[in-house]
């Protein structure tokens, strides 16, 4: 994290206000990033649709591309310092396996709460495991508790790296503070290296040139020109992606924020890699042909409930009393033992959590007759 601070602080370019003009801004290469969104839902309103993804996609990209309708209502004072930074956000044609996809992943979750603790990035936590951080943007969206997102730093760990969104701040809505969608815009500027325009300090430095010091962050919807830190004649740019206005006032990046963003695909970057997923651009192969799950005959003997189940399987033995030190095998539907158990009483607990979704076989060995039973893997 220190050394991704570092990159970006030698290789960004030094910037006083009018150095990057529109023309030379225009001149610039698109940067297209392939995108997964990892939804995650304990009921049905937590679901949200694949309409909803799109909605949520066009505010950002029209966010990073300064074409949104309301760029009109940036202050006349600071639209010359607003960037089209030259990104734009796609949903991921190709899995990790090669095969082709929406993008977009459900799961239905027994959590009821997320915190920040990253536990929505794990699917033995209940959240989803992340896709590999060098080809694909990773974004969760759930119930998050207390904040509305917030996202990996830039230059951590793989297995985490991406951005977590509450459910009720991801799409446009009716929300007052978050009704805009532009909560993942703020958090992505932050995935992309950018700090809070008060530098997380009163008066502090956020690294960027063109952006002036604040004492604070800004909440609401402020208006006229508000003074702080000495920062005449214009004082605070809480329009500014990275301040935290409501959605409605959040409008624009500086020239500043868009260089030093772009400066994160650097070679040597800590987003480097991503210039060469085929996360949007490849070819899918073919998906094997599924084997058909055998028929299982029920036995009275075996129990398997919950039946679907997300997380824990129970095994219940009826009126077989020599069940006790016999072996349970878990098969998936391509006849591969992915999980072995030794039963110690009748009632059996088995952690499923970690398993693909899907169909399994579950089969007990050692009694006078060989019982099978199968159970679906949500």
């Amino acid at each position: 994290m220190v050394a991704a601070e570092s990159f970006l602080r030698s290789y960004q370019t030094e910037l006083i206000s009018g150095n990057i003009n529109n023309a030379s801004t225009a001149a610039l290469p698109i940067i297209t990033i392939p995108v997964v969104i990892h939804i995650l839902y304990k009921d049905a309103n937590q679901n949200i649709t694949d309409q909803q993804v799109k909605q949520e996609l066009e505010v950002l990209n029209k966010a990073f591309r300064l074409s949104a309708a309301d760029t009109s209502k940036i202050p006349s004072y600071f639209q010359e310092f607003a960037a089209d930074s030259r990104i734009e956000f796609v949903l991921a044609r190709i899995d990790p396996s090669g095969q082709a996809t929406t993008g977009i992943l459900r799961k239905n979750t027994w959590v009821t709460l997320y915190g920040s603790d990253d536990r929505i990035k794990y699917t033995d936590k209940g959240g989803d495991d992340a896709w590999d951080a060098n080809k694909y943007l990773n974004i969760w969206v759930g119930n998050l508790a207390s904040v509305a997102g917030y996202s990996s730093p830039i230059g951590g760990p793989k297995d985490v790296d991406g951005v977590a969104i509450r459910t009720d701040a991801f799409a446009p809505g009716k929300d007052p503070v978050y009704g805009g969608g532009k909560t993942l815009v703020h958090e992505i500027g932050h995935w992309l290296g950018l700090r809070h325009i008060w530098g997380d300090n009163p008066c502090g430095d956020d690294g960027v040139d063109d952006t002036p010091k604040q004492k604070t962050a800004n909440r609401g919807c402020p208006s006229g020109i508000k003074i702080s830190c000495e920062n005449t004649p214009y004082g605070d740019m809480y329009n500014n992606y990275m301040d935290q206005a409501n959605d409605d006032c959040m409008l624009f990046f500086t020239k500043g924020q868009m260089n030093r963003m772009r400066s994160a695909f650097a070679p040597g970057g800590p987003r480097n890699a991503l210039l060469s997923s085929n996360g949007y651009t490849g070819t899918p192969v073919s998906r094997p042909v599924e084997p058909p799950v055998p028929e299982i005959i029920k036995s009275k003997f075996l129990q398997l409930y919950p039946n679907p189940t997300q997380k824990n399987l129970i095994i219940q033995f009826n009126n077989v009393e020599n069940c006790i030190g016999s072996e349970v095998t878990i098969v998936n539907q391509f006849g591969q033992i992915v999980k072995r158990v030794k039963i110690q009483q009748t009632i059996t607990t088995v952690d499923v959590g970690a398993l693909q979704s899907g169909i399994y076989i579950v089969t007990v060995f050692g009694l006078d007759r060989k019982l099978q039973d199968k159970f679906l893997k949500q």
